[in-house]
């Protein structure tokens, strides 16, 4: 099974050689992917209610309201990317379910 991070594939087995090709287990494979959508999402809706803490933070404290905002945006920021993940993870995820349906062994 290969994995993706920054346009690179990385293979599990590591070897060179004339290996024989991995028989991928498209059911563990789409509950993989499940569960780490709703890890994104989950990190998304706790980065989202850090940047609203800090928003609020900002208001009630004047004197240290620049590093609430700097704060507020990083926290922003992550939310933003962590739904953009559980986003890329759900669609992971539609296509294992469609290898699994499909009867695809590789």
């Amino acid at each position: 099974m290969a994995h993706h991070f920054l346009g690179k594939h990385h293979n599990k087995a590591g070897g060179g050689g004339g290996e024989a090709p991995k028989v991928t287990d498209w059911r563990k494979e789409e509950k993989h992917h499940k569960h780490m959508e709703q890890l994104a999402q989950l990190g998304a809706v706790a980065a989202g209610a850090y940047a609203m803490h800090e928003k609020h933070k900002a208001k009630k404290d004047p004197d240290h309201g620049h590093s609430h905002k700097i704060k507020e945006g990083v926290a922003a920021a992550v939310a933003v990317g962590s739904a953009g993940f559980a986003f890329h993870e759900h669609h992971e995820k539609k296509d294992a379910k469609k290898h699994r349906r499909n009867g695809h062994h590789h």
